[in-house]
């Protein structure tokens, strides 16, 4: 049995089927916690929300990109063309071939970009999986430093140990564990009250290296994931605001004025993750607020359960 308290329940015709347990946290915008369900300050490994800042510790490192490609280094990206076409321009940028990627061999993340790659009968490649704009800013920011290329991925290169020191700067918080994600690249571990305050620190800077990374994803956020996904529905509906998803539904979200929310259910349901976001921000009122469409953020938190082929339940948040 979880420790953590039901945040969702899988409804059929009306009858509770199940649920998903996890925890959701909601800071103020003067960065305190304004609330929280379940355990927020255990450790837990935010997968691919760490994304962002990975980017700025590269960024801090003289990684010096477009807005677009900068976007795509903080990606989960969907594979579509432009995804790729900017992958290339990233390690063309720095003198480096695809060879050099270190990413596991997979067919692009997005269904329609995959069906493609399959009727046209391409091979899985390294720069179709969805983390290959990360480690190719991870591989131009050694060809800047003068650093190794074949071990870019190993806890102890100077990059990683760069990255480990600014994650545990902007989350506050040590990292106790280091664990390996699904690209290979090290994985550090936070809470999710970190994992909030760190994307909190990028959306308020208002210069340097960390502006720019917001900057980056607020004006791309189609870099950042793909042109069909909910991320980029929920930013698009909420200017300013910045954030990534990760696996093993984590998810973690920060508004221009400083608020910032981060979520985890425990057994990682995707399916649950917009859903109980669109639910976080309905409770602290943002989805009513004027700067924000609020139909678009509620659409973003609907998940239908169809039966016989009609919609005969839902996903919903019971937090």
């Amino acid at each position: 049995m979880s420790s953590s308290p039901a945040i969702a329940e899988i409804v059929r015709s009306g009858f509770v089927e199940g649920h998903h347990y996890g925890s959701v946290v909601a800071l103020a915008a003067d960065g305190s916690v304004d609330w929280s369900v379940g355990p927020v300050e255990s450790p837990m490994l935010p997968r691919s929300c760490n994304k962002p800042v990975q980017a700025l510790a590269m960024a801090r490192a003289g990684l010096d990109l477009a807005d677009d490609l900068l976007a795509l280094v903080c990606a989960s990206h969907s594979g579509e063309a432009f995804h790729i076409d900017g992958v290339r321009r990233i390690l063309a940028s720095a003198g480096i071939d695809e060879s050099a990627l270190q990413t596991p061999l997979d067919y692009p993340l997005d269904d329609e970009a995959r069906a493609e790659a399959l009727r046209a009968g391409l091979p899985k490649t390294s720069i179709a999986m969805n983390c290959s704009g990360k480690h190719a800013g991870m591989l131009a920011t050694c060809v800047v430093n003068g650093w190794d290329l074949d071990t870019y991925l190993q806890p102890e290169h100077p990059l990683q140990q760069l990255i480990l020191a600014t994650f545990a700067e902007l989350t506050g918080v040590p990292v106790e564990t280091v664990a390996v994600d699904g690209c290979g690249a090290p994985l550090l571990s936070t809470t999710l009250v970190g994992l909030a305050r760190a994307f909190r620190a990028l959306a308020v800077a208002e210069q340097g290296p960390e502006a720019r990374i917001a900057a980056a994803v607020r004006r791309h956020p189609e870099f950042v994931s793909g042109t069909r996904r909910d991320e980029l529905a929920l930013l698009t509906a909420m200017p300013g605001s910045i954030g990534k998803a990760g696996a093993e539904s984590c998810y973690a979200v920060a508004l221009p004025d400083g608020r910032a929310f981060a979520l985890k259910t425990d057994d990682g349901a995707a399916r649950a993750r917009p859903v109980l976001m669109a639910e976080a921000l309905r409770r602290s009122g943002v989805d009513g607020e004027a700067w924000v469409d609020g139909d678009a953020v509620r659409r973003t938190g609907v998940h239908e359960l169809l039966g016989g082929g009609v919609v005969v339940g839902e996903i919903r948040a019971s937090f």
